[in-house]
């Protein structure tokens, strides 16, 4: 009987998890289509040792009255993650859902104020701070530094590094790297440190490859996780 509610939960949660995340995702594609009509939403699924993760990251510019890119920029992530050791109170399905605007002005080079908001299972989040774009046919950099909006803050460090080079007529190397720092202001508070790697290869829309997500959260001594395992990608 305990196995048969046991499982009964876990099934429910998996459900719950894939509903909340399809519903999200037409959302997503939905606000795309307003801010760009060709936008391209790479959604990728990493089935790890430990749990699975769906991951859903884009930015693009608003347009403006000529078809143009305009100064404002949207930033959208969304990662969902379901462990493979989830009971009715222990390791349950994770979400955090990112949205960013920043006013990128061509004589700061790349710099822009930027506005942020994270809804995660723990509450919703509004940080302020500073972001740097640069994006070329083969590298693309995108990071900021935020910090939240209460009375003992968060200081977030944000970096994402992607880099695509040619192979092949149709072939290409993919290569990602990200780095999400969170740092405390508060005595009670723990640092969180986050890592994901992706390599592998891109073909036309697809890119798939080896994957791994590493995790360090603490004050003085710290807990590390990881997950690894094959990853596959699509711009849709």
């Amino acid at each position: 009987s305990n196995y048969l509610n046991s499982t009964q939960f876990i099934r429910s949660g998996l459900s719950h998890t894939f509903y909340v995340m399809i519903r999200y995702t037409i959302l997503i594609l939905l606000t795309s289509f307003t801010i760009h009509a060709n936008a391209q939403i790479p959604v990728e699924v990493l089935a790890g040792h430990e749990k699975t993760t769906l991951d859903i990251i884009f930015f693009k510019y608003f347009k403006n009255n000529q078809n143009e890119n305009s100064k404002f920029l949207f930033f959208n992530r969304n990662r969902a993650s379901i462990d493979y050791d989830q009971t009715e109170t222990n390791n349950l399905p994770q979400f955090g859902f990112t949205e960013a605007i920043s006013f990128n002005h061509s004589s700061l080079k790349g710099l822009a104020p930027v506005m942020v908001v994270q809804i995660l299972n723990r509450g919703v989040f509004l940080k302020a701070g500073i972001q740097y774009v640069l994006i070329r046919k083969d590298i693309t950099i995108f990071c900021w530094a935020v910090i939240e909006a209460s009375a003992k803050p968060f200081i977030d460090l944000f970096l994402l590094i992607r880099y695509t080079s040619k192979l092949t007529d149709r072939l290409n190397l993919f290569t990602q790297l990200e780095s999400f720092n969170s740092l405390r202001t508060s005595d009670n508070a723990s640092n969180s440190f986050v890592q994901r790697f992706r390599l592998g290869l891109k073909l036309k829309e697809w890119q798939f490859g080896i994957g791994g997500d590493f995790s360090q959260s603490g004050i003085t001594t710290y807990t590390f996780n990881s997950n690894l395992g094959p990853f596959i990608r699509h711009e849709f």
